[in-house]
């Protein structure tokens, strides 16, 4: 009972990136720079999508549902980097870090569903053009979303719960700038195995099926791409999976870059400074990506700045 009393004021401290006063505030300013752009990008996208009728179609339903998660899940981590770095203190409180780690575990994986579903999308649209409509249903759209959702709050709900159940005793130091799972439980005391047993279950489920459903439909569109005969009709082809196949190359390259990196080597503030790339660079890169090789969104967006323009 005394254990779980001392849990309850349990206080972690975030070691971030760097402890240098100078490089902080840089940091300082790199990332709330970095936070703003993703977060007005992918608010443009939204906004886009929902105002223009033309894009009112399962592929930019899903882009805004995208978008939607990308904003919350830079969200999770960046705030409270950014309120640590300006007012010099490392420290969150155990219920804080849990929640940071919930709502992060939940949009990391929403966001794995989301580029797999997107890919199944693009599957359907590219081998069966003529039944596009009939198969992406708006019924099978949010089937497909809830059932994300439903998947991601369970696994990100269990590893919590499961988080509660370890002790920790004198070590509360985080090599990290956010409370990232694997840390926390290296810092545990106590027996950790079924959270390494969860962990290693939910990468399969949760992280390889899907990265596998979306190497099987790419590599179906390719294959149905290299097969038409006119250059424009490839090039056609390619322009709307180019997007989206550049988005998931960057998400799981540089995720699964991190999680290898940190199997073979105990440098951990290696660890964390990679994690920015797939925590804050992607998310801030997916809207540039999105607007700037697709007709549809930037056209949305010039209409959308010319509304603007005309209420002011």
């Amino acid at each position: 009972m005394e254990a779980r009393n001392h849990t309850e004021v349990l206080e972690f401290i975030l070691l971030g990136l760097s402890e240098v006063e100078e490089v902080q505030s840089l940091l300082l300013g790199l990332f709330l720079s970095m936070y703003l752009v993703t977060f007005i990008g992918n608010l443009l996208i939204i906004l886009a999508t929902i105002t223009s009728s033309h894009l009112h179609t399962p592929m930019y339903f899903f882009l805004a549902n995208f978008s939607f998660v990308d904003i919350c899940f830079t969200s999770t981590t960046i705030p409270k980097m950014l309120l640590n770095i300006h007012t010099h203190n490392k420290t969150i409180t155990y219920p804080g870090c849990l929640t940071q780690m919930y709502f992060f575990i939940l949009f990391v994986q929403l966001d794995g569903f989301l580029l797999s579903i997107m890919a199944y999308d693009r599957f359907v649209a590219i081998l069966h053009p003529l039944h596009y409509t009939a198969i992406m249903n708006l019924r099978l759209c949010v089937l497909l979303l809830v059932l994300s959702w439903i998947l991601s709050f369970l696994d990100s709900l269990l590893r919590s719960l499961l988080v509660l159940r370890l002790s920790f005793c004198t070590n509360m130091e985080i090599p990290h700038f956010f409370c990232e799972i694997n840390q926390v439980i290296q810092l545990a005391c106590s027996d950790s195995l079924l959270n390494i047993i969860e962990m290693y279950f939910a990468t399969v489920v949760i992280g390889i099926i899907p990265l596998t459903g979306i190497v099987f439909s790419y590599s179906q569109v390719v294959s149905s791409i290299l097969r038409i005969t006119s250059v424009r009709g490839k090039y056609k082809a390619f322009s709307t999976c180019g997007s989206h196949l550049s988005v998931v190359s960057l998400f799981y390259g540089t995720a699964l870059g991190v999680y290898l990196s940190s199997a073979t080597t105990q440098n951990s503030k290696a660890s964390a400074i990679a994690s920015v790339m797939y925590t804050i660079v992607i998310p801030m890169l997916n809207p540039f990506i999105y607007s700037l090789r697709n007709k549809d969104i930037k056209g949305a967006l010039k209409s959308l700045v010319g509304i603007v323009t005309l209420n002011e």
